[in-house]
């Protein structure tokens, strides 16, 4: 395989292969056609974006669906759909507020803004009750690593191999992923990058014992490490760390004096069964960045919640967006928080998951291109390989089960070229949940 070919599959499906080529030969509907045809001549084309597979005219529940009324059951979702597309609780609520305050002008605050900050500081522990807010999650990352270079006086950032953090200049240099990097030249300075405790590969082969020791020695060596940041679990190929593993690399920022920055940006708000993933570990964070589905699916929403003693850096500026305090986001925020708590789906999702675990652990046993099954709660990852025994990955397979897949109405992303990632709605029920895995498992079968 070419190195340019290597490049276009470390994550994402493929949107110029000959998969893509066949899908797209297949939309005959005239309106499908001319928007695609427009969206390909006017945007500019970027890998896992345009040219784009289909066009979509409504979205509602664990479902997108397109033009000619197709239904896709949507496992990828830019994980923003929590609570569902179109929530009709959300839909009402943001409905009313566009008739009252729709904007808050830079140096006043609103009622919703106040109240949202309020609620994150009573869903985080201890000390955690200071909150900027932020339309996206790549700007609530770059807030996290300024705040730790004031707050440490050290400039210099630990991270993962492979991570993703978002996509602006100052995220893709604090994360890992060659796709976002390829052909940029120099980034950030300062960022020091280790490999990621990967269970199934990778080169500690899973020995977390052997990643801690590397983190320490990296610390023992950059005497100005002023912050480790780190998705709680990954959300691309999905990585899930021990229980212990959190509890060390936060004895490790301890001793070195650097702050631990968790991005839960994909992953928070119920989707591993906990409101935040961190939960599972017993270990609080310096940091935490949240985004994506904040805004329940509709509004762009992101923020970071940090300490109280960080509360001393009142004339720099560390976020300052334009809507910062946005009411309509707030509202969104608040109201996606509501459903979550209202209708039990923390609970609901850990059922979901063990149901998951359960259905994705037989699809192993019975099928040899799976090589690996992995998750927590409504986030699973199946690595499918060519051959159990050497691990090579199957990427021209796992791509045509994607189209074949598309074709009958489940849609879900691929990760690191030959990882299928499921990811729905937290809302989705027993039986929308048991027909995706049927689709799925009918069409592990064909290859």
């Amino acid at each position: 395989m070419n190195q340019d070919k290597l490049y276009k599959v470390t994550e994402g499906d493929i949107n110029t292969s000959t998969e893509r080529e066949q899908w797209n030969s297949k939309q005959t509907h005239a309106a499908t056609q001319l928007l695609l045809e427009k969206d390909a001549r006017y945007f500019l084309h970027q890998s896992m974006s345009t040219p784009c597979l289909d066009v979509l005219g409504n979205c509602e529940g664990p479902y997108i669906e397109n033009l000619e009324g197709k239904k896709y059951l949507d496992f990828h979702g830019n994980s923003v759909h929590q609570v569902g597309f179109s929530n009709p609780l959300l839909v009402e609520r943001l409905t009313e507020q566009l008739q009252k305050l729709t904007f808050s002008t830079r140096r006043f605050t609103n009622e919703l803004a106040v109240t949202f900050a309020e609620k994150l500081a009573s869903l985080t522990p201890g000390d955690l009750n200071r909150v900027l807010l932020t339309p996206n999650g790549s700007s609530a990352v770059g807030i996290a690593l300024k705040l730790a270079r004031v707050v440490t006086g050290k400039f210099k950032v630990m991270s993962f191999w492979d991570s993703f953090h978002g996509a602006s200049i100052d995220a893709i240099s604090a994360g890992g992923e060659a796709v976002f990097r390829k052909n940029l030249g120099p980034l950030l300075p300062g960022v020091e990058r280790v490999p990621p405790p990967v269970t199934y590969r990778g080169i500690f082969e899973g020995n977390e014992n052997k990643c801690l020791e590397y983190i320490e020695y990296v610390f023992e060596k950059e005497h100005d490490i002023g912050a480790f940041i780190a998705e709680t679990v990954r959300n691309t190929d999905v990585q899930i760390p021990s229980a212990n593993f959190w509890k060390q690399v936060r004895e490790f920022c301890d001793k070195y004096k650097a702050l631990l920055i968790f991005d839960e940006i994909p992953i928070a708000l119920g989707r591993t069964g906990k409101m935040f993933a961190f939960e599972h570990y017993d270990v609080t964070p310096d940091i935490l960045c949240l985004g994506k589905g904040l805004g329940g699916g509709i509004f762009p929403q992101a923020a970071i919640v940090t300490r109280d003693k960080y509360n001393r850096f009142g004339a720099i500026s560390l976020g300052h967006y334009t809507h910062e305090k946005s009411p309509l986001g707030s509202l969104a925020a608040l109201t996606t928080i509501e459903v979550i708590e209202k209708e039990g789906l923390l609970k609901k999702v850990v059922e979901d998951g063990k149901y998951m675990e359960e259905r994705l652990l037989c699809l192993k046993e019975k099928y040899n291109c799976i090589g690996d099954v992995r998750g927590i709660g409504l986030l699973w990852g199946i690595e499918l390989v060519k051959d159990r025994k050497t691990k090579e990955k199957a990427f021209e397979e796992v791509e045509k089960i994607m189209y074949q897949c598309l074709d009958k109405g489940l849609s879900f992303k691929i990760s690191s070229g030959n990882v299928i990632q499921l990811c729905p709605a937290l809302t989705i029920n027993r039986v929308e949940l048991n027909t995706a895995l049927t689709i799925l498992e009918e069409n592990i079968a064909t290859i």
